[in-house]
């Protein structure tokens, strides 16, 4: 419980009509949840605007209302306050009535396109193991320090983002590693959190239904940059062209890593096997169980980000080399018949470049790689004959199939991705819309020693065709599969 007028610290009011002073019990944003004392924020979304739903909350209870249009009547004894973003105004009204609890322990923000999950987590897992109380907010799954919590969107709503932050702080969590989305950052999520950095990753195409253009899609990456204070870091890649663009406003301290180019911390790969990488950063190697060239990047921002935030250099090496890989990303089995399976989340054109490469720069040539890949209904529809082109490009046998379809067509979707496949490549490709049957072929098809790489999903457990979401895990059902057939 907190007076309203408390918790509109920092938020850009219009006007106001009735009492500050009244005491609210909770915020809410979706008339649905208003109970009794409740303020209610008008959001005008992508699907709905909650304007319409003002008089709904106020029968529910709701005795205060922020919105960014004044309704044409208010109601006696409620408080309207008009804003001039409802968004930003919930995230530092969320921050206030939780106390700003990002201040309370030290919030880092990874951002890009491919890697930031990798990067928050693996942070969370060495800053475990070097003794601290440590939370998460990723795509995968939210971590109060050992306590695990189930994650519905990249980038978590205001509201929840401070109560998870609030209960970290109450565990006395010392710091916080959170993956931050460009729709996050976009819908002003992140506004009146306390960072102490943020990590640049890479930037590749993706999320251009959302953003329209790539230069939008940059430039929002770029504006969590530009609101960093200066008593934080800001660690970018370098190898990526736009990595000095995302320091181009900042206040933050910048630092920078790469593997190409010079940087303030920089690495080369000694060596790249299907068991790990060995790897010299700043003049010291480290052996690390990852696997991959991009996987390389992520151990170098790990590393930096580390050492910026205090962990002594020689415990960070050795922190680096018991890593385990991320759930769904560059995660394998070895079946009895040595048939290599990987499960990798890469959905974007580039991460799957990238994974492909990977494993050519790894493998013999004298064994198959079949792929298995789709693309998701209802999004980006510009990337799917690009996916086509780098699956058939870089595999010797490709399985087009269903990603999450959604409420389009599969065979549409997989017709998109064909699109891209050059004349030369089609005696490679089959087509079939099952993704379940798609990886029992690829099973089949596969002889001892032959690489298998299942793309787009990783961690998912479910997939949702026409609105309903059931379970499907491709780790689970390629592994049950390579154990039916023997293999």
């Amino acid at each position: 419980m907190a007076q309203l007028k408390d918790i509109l610290y920092r938020v850009t009011i219009n006007a106001v009509v009735g009492n500050t002073g009244v005491v609210i019990n909770a915020i809410h944003f979706d008339s649905r949840n208003i109970a009794e004392g409740d303020v209610f924020v008008a959001i005008k979304g992508s699907l709905t605007d909650g304007h319409q739903y003002i008089d709904l909350a106020i029968e529910k209870g709701a005795v205060a209302i922020v919105c960014e249009t004044m309704p044409a009547h208010t109601k006696s004894g409620i408080t309207y306050i008009s804003v001039e973003s409802a968004s930003r105004a919930l995230a530092f009204m969320a921050a206030n009535f939780y106390l700003n609890p990002s201040e309370n322990l030290k919030l880092v923000g990874v951002t890009g396109t491919n890697g930031k999950t990798t990067v928050a987590t693996l942070l969370y897992q060495l800053f475990k193991k070097a003794g601290f109380k440590v939370g998460l907010l990723s795509t995968v799954k939210v971590m109060v320090d050992a306590t695990e919590h189930k994650a519905t969107h990249t980038t978590p709503d205001s509201l929840t983002i401070n109560r998870y932050l609030s209960l970290m702080s109450a565990e006395g969590v010392e710091f916080c590693f959170m993956e931050v989305s460009s729709h996050g950052i976009h819908q002003n999520r992140t506004e009146g959190l306390h960072f102490e950095g943020g990590i640049f990753t890479n930037l590749s195409h993706d999320h251009l239904d959302y953003h329209n253009t790539f230069a939008e899609y940059r430039d929002v990456k770029k504006s969590f940059f530009d609101n960093l204070p200066k008593t934080a870091f800001a660690l970018v890649n370098t190898d990526d062209k736009n990595g000095l663009v995302m320091l181009q406003n900042t206040k933050a301290k910048t630092y920078t890593y790469a593997l190409k180019t010079y940087a303030d911390y920089k690495a080369q790969i000694l060596e790249n096997q299907l068991t790990g990488l060995l790897l010299k950063i700043n003049d010291q190697e480290v052996w690390t169980r990852l696997i991959g060239n991009f996987n390389a990047y992520n151990i170098l921002a790990i590393y930096a980000a580390a050492e910026l935030l205090g962990l002594e250099k020689t415990e960070n090496l050795r922190l680096i080399s018991e890593l385990e890989s991320v759930s769904g990303r560059f995660q394998y089995m070895i079946s009895d018949e040595k048939i290599t399976a990987i499960v990798d989340y890469a959905h974007t054109p580039d991460a799957l470049q990238n994974v492909l490469e990977t494993i050519n720069s790894i493998r013999t040539k004298n064994e198959e790689l079949i792929t298995v890949v789709g693309c998701g209904g209802d999004r980006d529809k510009t990337k799917r004959p690009k996916m086509g082109h780098i699956a058939s490009a870089l595999s010797t046998k490709v399985i087009f199939t269903s990603d999450n379809p959604r409420s389009e067509v599969p065979e549409t979707i997989i017709e998109d991705i064909e699109k891209g496949v050059e004349p030369q490549n089609f005696k490679k490709t089959v087509a079939i819309a099952d993704r379940k049957q798609a990886i029992k072929t690829a099973c089949q098809m596969a002889q001892p020693n032959d690489i298998i790489l299942i793309a787009g999903k990783g961690h998912e457990t479910y997939q949702e065709v026409k609105g309903v979401r059931s379970d499907f895990d491709d780790y689970k059902i390629v592994q049950e599969f390579l154990k039916q057939l023997g293999k």
